[in-house]
């Protein structure tokens, strides 16, 4: 039976007082994350996942890429799922190096490939053809993993999309041919990895995503006699952004791999088959919040409340028109009999945080936090009409701040721009 958690309403960890007294020092927008929310939640999944044999869980550094945050996870047992070179050198800032790192590879260039057998982390490949491209450029690592996209055998979510319009990784017949590959250019550790949604509310999905990787390892063994060593069930575990929603209960979820594990992995002798989860947002996006002061109020055909952030601070609302819960500080109690659409000061129409909203009534100056910005929120941010990216604040447990990423500054904006070429280029126009 399906089961998860309802969430009966949206809290803050914070105070209207308290957001005040840290705004007349970090002026908003910022994005601030609560450290105690996100140890507790962290300490919740790895003890309920401890049931999996070898369970390790590899942050995916894209969804909130600060060093601060995954200093505080390594710190919690997890390591780090990376994508990138920057993503690299941030885990490897924090002390997260070796096979604390799973590097998934997606259009990879060859001094990614580099770095991550640099510093020890597992690379998992995305296409077949990364194979010789891997070997050429950084040689072949002891342990590879593939990345499994299963097509029409599975149906993805509106994020991520249907697998087989998806760019990502092989299909059933090249992961059996990638392995052999592999093993004969000198590989003798290997996984299998796989993510097929985003952000779902679904536990069942997950578990019948365990269950399609073991069945493969078992055919790998059979076929190729070769035992996998470690499963990715990758991440995309979803949060309840809208209040009523239900979250993803860790406990069942984890019991329900477990006992697809039974049925597969002991009777084909393929244990200790590890098992291991690239979590992001379920991690840390209910621990961070935009907040942000309404600056115009305006009344035309609809009413709106603009806002000092914008879409270039929180993208997700315009993107993929998602749902972000707002309050009122200091309004909390009030009835929302009013209807609004949140803005932000982009050229863009799109740029909203909500849409008809039923909220108190608010006034310029009143602050607003945005809930659930702590993952693929400043992370996903950008410089477009000129737009600086926000400050982000970490709440302490004991209840003290500390700035974690400053604000930008208009000289960052123009920091790479080559003003004395600019200076020649008008020289040479001068003299023609």
């Amino acid at each position: 039976m399906l089961q998860m958690i309802k969430m009966t309403g949206k809290k803050l960890p914070f105070t209207k007082k308290q957001i005040e007294k840290i705004a007349a020092h970090y002026p908003t927008p910022f994005h601030i994350y609560d450290e105690k929310g996100i140890r507790e939640n962290a300490r919740k999944f790895k003890k309920a996942f401890s049931m999996l044999p070898g369970f390790r869980e590899y942050f995916a550094v894209k969804a909130n890429p600060n060093p601060f945050l995954i200093k505080i996870l390594k710190e919690e047992g997890f390591g780090a799922d990376c994508s990138s070179y920057p993503e690299l050198m941030l885990s490897e800032s924090v002390g997260i190096v070796g096979e604390n790192i799973m590097f998934s590879s997606n259009d990879t260039p060859a001094d990614e490939f580099v770095k991550a057998r640099q510093i020890g982390a597992i690379i998992n490949l995305d296409d077949i053809s990364h194979i010789g491209f891997l070997e050429k450029n950084a040689g072949m690592p002891e342990v590879i993993s593939f990345r499994f996209n299963p097509g029409p055998a599975r149906a993805g979510n509106a994020i991520i999309g249907d697998p087989k319009e998806a760019k990502y990784g092989f299909t059933r017949k090249q992961l059996f041919e990638g392995y052999k590959m592999c093993r004969q250019k000198g590989a003798k550790r290997f996984g299998l990895h796989t993510m097929v949604v985003s952000n779902e509310l679904n536990p069942d999905s997950f578990i019948q995503t365990a269950k399609m990787l073991f069945e493969i390892a078992v055919e790998v063994k059979e076929k190729l006699g070769i035992k996998l060593e470690f499963v990715n069930l990758g991440g995309g575990l979803g949060i309840p952004y809208r209040p009523g929603e239900k979250a993803i209960d860790y406990g069942y979820l984890a019991a329900g791999i477990m006992k697809e594990y039974r049925k597969f992995i002991p009777p084909n002798g393929l244990q200790p088959l590890k098992v291991f989860t690239e979590c992001g947002r379920i991690i840390t996006g209910p621990y961070g919040f935009l907040v942000t002061k309404a600056i115009h109020i305006k009344h035309i055909y609809k009413d709106y409340v603009g806002t000092d952030a914008s879409m270039a601070n929180l993208m997700r609302p315009g993107m993929y028109k998602a749902y972000h819960h707002i309050t009122v500080l200091g309004k909390e109690g009030r009835k929302n009999d009013r209807t609004y659409d949140v803005t932000g000061s982009l050229c863009e129409n799109n740029d909203k945080f909500a849409i008809d909203r039923r909220l108190p009534e608010i006034e310029v100056g009143d602050v607003l936090a945005i809930h659930d910005t702590g993952a693929h929120g400043h992370s996903m941010g950008f410089n477009y009409n000129g737009k600086l990216r926000s400050a982000e604040i970490l709440l302490r447990e004991d209840g003290s701040v500390v700035q974690i990423r400053r604000a930008e500054a208009v000289d960052d904006y123009f920091a790479t721009l080559d003003f004395n070429a600019l200076k020649k280029f008008r020289a040479y126009n001068r003299g023609c």
